[in-house]
C-alpha cells in the first residue's frame, strides 16, 4: 500500500451501466485497490463516482471504470480533478 501522495478524481460514466451492477463490482475493485470514496446512480442513466487513493490505484480503477463489470457498454468517462478526504468505499442512493 502506497502511504504517500493521494489523488481524488470524480468520474461520470456513461453507457449502458445501470442494471449491470456497476455500483457493486465498482465497491468490490476499489476495496481491491485501497480507493476510497462513493458511487451512486445517476436519473440519467449514468454512474457517477469519487475514487480517492494513490495515483496508480487511482489509474487502476479509471482503467477499470472504463471497461465496467460483464453487461456494462461503457462508452464515455469523463475525468474532473475532485478534494476531500475519503475513508471506506460506499455506494450512495441515486442522484
Amino acid at each position: 500500500m502506497n502511504t504517500g501522495t493521494r489523488i481524488t478524481r470524480r468520474l461520470q460514466i456513461s453507457g449502458r451501466v445501470q442494471g449491470v451492477g456497476f455500483r457493486y463490482y465498482m465497491q468490490r475493485t476499489a476495496q481491491q485497490l485501497d480507493i476510497a470514496g462513493w458511487v451512486r446512480n445517476r436519473r440519467d442513466g449514468s454512474v457517477e463516482a469519487v475514487v480517492h487513493g494513490s495515483p496508480e490505484s487511482v489509474a487502476a480503477m479509471i482503467a477499470w471504470a472504463k471497461r465496467g463489470p460483464a453487461g456494462a457498454a461503457v462508452t464515455k468517462v469523463t475525468i474532473t480533478e475532485d478534494g476531500g478526504e475519503y475513508t471506506g468505499f460506499v455506494a450512495l442512493p441515486t442522484e
